[in-house]
């Protein structure tokens, strides 16, 4: 900030005593200066380059300074406006995110219902034998894997969407208190470079004013007194002070957006870390869920794995006949009576 006032620091460019000084020190600060949409920076051709604020690191409260043409190119838009749309994009992100969780459990909860559903069909209810107990355990598995998907639904409902949802609720009012701040600051800071540059012209009059009296006295082409000039020279460098006044004013106003800017910017830039943090921690959460899920049916599954090894067609005979056997005498053939 330092280098952005060193042009209006000397008070030798507006001493009282010197009128003409202060047209000199008036083309000086355009040589080291430039306003642009009222915001004073050092000129890029005369100024060394500033070191940033936050050297090696990209924060924000180094890089959005300076305004820039909005899409239709009517109108300038400050470089804040960047970060507060990026904000609200990452918070319309965070929702969008929670939505498509949402989808996910309103498809588990579904899918939970078939598999519930199909574990209670009847088909093929009349396999026996071995085959039979693994293809009940596999019907049974469906419902013990339908319990797992309502309970995944479930944890993810609580666990993943609602903090996403809920996650700063005063989200805009705080976005909203920015943008007010640093504009209220911005229109303090126009309205004072306004008045620089009134003062600026006033001065540039009463200089003209005192230059002209001074040259028709000394060719005496007038009757006016050097009561006349010690008058217009004291206009000129009351309006000298005033110019004086009115930069120190523009000065304090662009200290105190500078201020503004750095610390919100960097509350803002705390913000997103938070934001980011938190949707990485619950969607990590998602994926532990989800593995989790993985293993259960896994689980389900695995003793019918154990039954699947263990169906021996032999055995389902064996078993079958013992069931249902009628006897165990074999015919034999008939003998011709004598």
């Amino acid at each position: 900030m330092a280098d952005i006032e060193s042009s209006f620091d000397d008070s030798s460019c507006f001493s009282p005593q010197s009128p003409g000084s202060r047209l000199t020190a008036k083309r000086r600060s355009k040589e080291t200066t430039i306003t642009i949409n009222c915001v004073t920076f050092p000129h890029p051709n005369t100024m060394p380059e500033q070191q940033l604020l936050k050297p090696n690191e990209w924060s924000y409260c180094d890089y959005f300074w300076a305004d820039k043409k909005d899409p239709q190119g009517n109108s300038s838009v400050p470089g804040f406006e960047d970060l507060l749309q990026k904000q609200l994009k990452g918070k319309q992100m965070q929702k969008e995110m929670a939505e498509f969780i949402h989808e996910r459990i309103k498809i588990e909860e579904d899918y939970a219902k078939n598999l519930a559903k199909l574990s209670q069909i009847s088909l093929a209810a009349q396999e026996e034998g071995t085959l039979g107990e693994a293809w009940a355990q596999l019907k049974k598995s469906l419902s013990d894997e339908a319990e797992v998907h309502l309970k995944f639904s479930s944890k993810l409902h609580i666990e993943a969407v609602k903090p996403l949802l809920n996650f700063r609720e005063s989200f805009k009012k705080d976005m909203k208190k920015f943008d007010h701040q640093i504009a209220d600051l911005r229109k303090q800071l126009t309205s004072r470079y306004a008045a620089v540059e009134k003062a600026r012209k006033a001065l540039v009059e009463r200089q003209k004013d005192l230059e002209v009296k001074t040259q028709q006295l000394e060719i005496k082409l007038s009757n006016k007194t050097e009561e006349d000039i010690k008058k217009a020279r004291r206009k000129s460098t009351q309006a000298g002070d005033e110019l004086m006044r009115c930069v120190d004013l523009y000065n304090q106003a662009q200290s105190k957006w500078f201020e503004e800017m750095v610390t919100t910017t960097l509350e803002l830039e705390r913000l997103e870390v938070e934001r980011v943090e938190m949707i990485r921690q619950h969607l990590c959460r998602y994926t532990q869920l989800r593995h989790e899920t993985d293993m259960f049916n896994q689980s389900t599954v695995e003793p019918v794995d154990q039954l699947l090894q263990k169906v021996d067609p032999a055995k389902d005979r064996e078993l079958w006949v013992k069931d249902h056997k009628t006897g165990d005498t074999r015919p034999v053939d008939m003998e011709i009576p004598v």
